[in-house]
Parts: C-alpha cells; sequence; structure tokens
C-alpha cells in the first residue's frame, strides 16, 4: 500500500487524484487530521486514518501495513518542522515501509538563506540515518508563492519586493504530477531527485512584464531596501520571525539558490511545465 500524508491539503491532494489514475483505490491509503475532510477518498475506495505528525500512536496506525510512504513537508518553520518530519519517519520505518518519499526543496541545503531549505536538508539527513531507501523531491518554488507576493500588484499596477534573483517558480499541478510517476514507479529515483522545476527561472521585474501581458495593463517592479520590507511587514502584524524568514527567499533567490533549470520534470510529467503566466491566467479566471 502507497500512503500520503497531509492528503487533504493543496499539493498532497492533488497527489493522491492523480495517483488514482495510476493505482487502484485500494492500493493507496492516506494520513489526515480530519478524516472528514477526506471522505470523497474513502467513497472511493482509499483508505482513510487519522494521523497527524504529532500523534505517535496515530501514525503508526495510519502507516500500518504501507510498502511506500509519502511525507508531505508541514507548513512549519525551523526546529518544529524538522521534529515532525522525523516523528513521521520513524513511524514509516517501524510500519515495516520499504521506501519513503519526502517533498523536500529544489534549494534544500545546510547553508541556505532560505530556513525552510534549511529544514529541509535536516529532514534529508534525517531519511539517510533512517536506513530506508529513500526518494526526496526536490520540488521547484511553487509558482503559488509567486502570486502572494504579487498581492496586490494586478489592481494597484506596482509590486514593490526586496531585490531578488532567478527563481524556478513551479506549479503544484505538475510537482503533483510528479510525485504521483515516481510512486507508481518505486524506486526510479534513489535519494534526492534532481531538481522539479518549471523550464523559466523569473525574477520579479520578469514577472511584472508578465502581469503587463496576461491583464493588458501596466505593472511596474519597484525594488525595496530589506529592513523597509521587513518594517513594512511588521506593521502589517507578521511576526518579526516570520519577517525575517520572508526575506530569507530573497536573499536565497540573490544568490541564486532557487535558479536552477531542469529538464526532468518534463520528462516525467511527458511535457512541458506550466509556464507562470498560465499560472496567472488561471488566478485571474479564479477571482
Amino acid at each position: 500500500m502507497i500512503v500520503v500524508t497531509g492528503a487533504t491539503g493543496q499539493l498532497g491532494s492533488q497527489i493522491v487524484e492523480r495517483l488514482l489514475a495510476r493505482v487502484p483505490a485500494h492500493r493507496v491509503g492516506v494520513s489526515v487530521r480530519d478524516p472528514q475532510k477526506a471522505k470523497a477518498l474513502a467513497d472511493q475506495g482509499v483508505r482513510v486514518r487519522q494521523g497527524g505528525f504529532t500523534d505517535t500512536a496515530g501514525l503508526a496506525h495510519a502507516f500500518e501495513g504501507a510498502s511506500q510512504v509519502l511525507i508531505v513537508s508541514v507548513d512549519k518553520m525551523g526546529d518544529e518542522a524538522v521534529r515532525q518530519h522525523r516523528a513521521a519517519i520513524d513511524a514509516a520505518v517501524a510500519a515495516g515501509a520499504r521506501r519513503i518519499l519526502y517533498t523536500s526543496h529544489m534549494g534544500a541545503g545546510v547553508s541556505s538563506r532560505f530556513q525552510p531549505c534549511r529544514d529541509h536538508a535536516a529532514t534529508e539527513e534525517a531519511l539517510r540515518a533512517s536506513g530506508v531507501p529513500f526518494t526526496s523531491l526536490r520540488n521547484g518554488f511553487y509558482a503559488s508563492s509567486a502570486m502572494r507576493f504579487l498581492g496586490h500588484a494586478l489592481e494597484s499596477g506596482q509590486v514593490t519586493l526586496p531585490a531578488d534573483g532567478p527563481v524556478s517558480w513551479t506549479a503544484h499541478a505538475d510537482l503533483a504530477e510528479a510525485a504521483a510517476v515516481i510512486l507508481a514507479d518505486e524506486g526510479r529515483f534513489d535519494g534526492p531527485t534532481p531538481p522539479l522545476t518549471a523550464a523559466q527561472a523569473l525574477t520579479f521585474d520578469d514577472i511584472a512584464r508578465i502581469a503587463s501581458d496576461v491583464t493588458g495593463r501596466i505593472i511596474t517592479r519597484t525594488i525595496a531596501p530589506d529592513d523597509r520590507f521587513r518594517e513594512h511587514l511588521v506593521g502589517d502584524g507578521v511576526p518579526p520571525e516570520v519577517a525575517n524568514q520572508l526575506l530569507g527567499v530573497f536573499a536565497a533567490g540573490r544568490a541564486g539558490e532557487f535558479a536552477a533549470v531542469d529538464p526532468t520534470l518534463a520528462t516525467l510529467i511527458g511535457r512541458e511545465p506550466i509556464a507562470l503566466g498560465t499560472v496567472l491566467r488561471e488566478r485571474l479566471s479564479s477571482d
């Protein structure tokens, strides 16, 4: 059985949807905090069990009989994120899984300027130490994050952010498809995958131009000094620690940590990855 965690989240739900196109439902299980939210999966024949990364007994029950476990990384940062990931790894080992998969990041590294990438590196080290074969999905930076950074620029005509560098913004749908392909073809990758990225790395200057083309109005990109941007975030109620972590995205981008472009994702999904302009058009059509 293939067990997927976080199966009601944005990425996990899409992974399960695409996995069910390749694997019979009775071979798929999900570990979720609220089974009611996964009722549609249960109705399709997927095994739904309650299990959160802070619930050891729940994880043991959710992972029972798993041949593969896909750990979808949590939306935490720092020690808490790594602690929860390690708990999930330990549970997968205890359940006898023959392979553990993990949604990592293309920028994973112990010296990254972005905290989540350091967390991913620590989790990958825990996977290596587990003694179980693993696959670390080195996902490109989520394109939805670019949309959040773009904020109200589509209405105001101006996006003001710190100096940045090129980033391989990648659609959730493509990463979900790739994860499903890899789960269905067990052992296709051992250890970290190559970067799973879109076909281009873009700066926010590029994104402003794309937004201008898509909307038909001029979107201007201006640079805010890091300290001023941080003050603006804190003034809007963002906790100082979180503001510092968000600034890490731009520091890492300037250092080229997210600039890699690799054909592996296109090979896995059998087509060119979704471009950021398409993601933007979809956002506009859904507003």
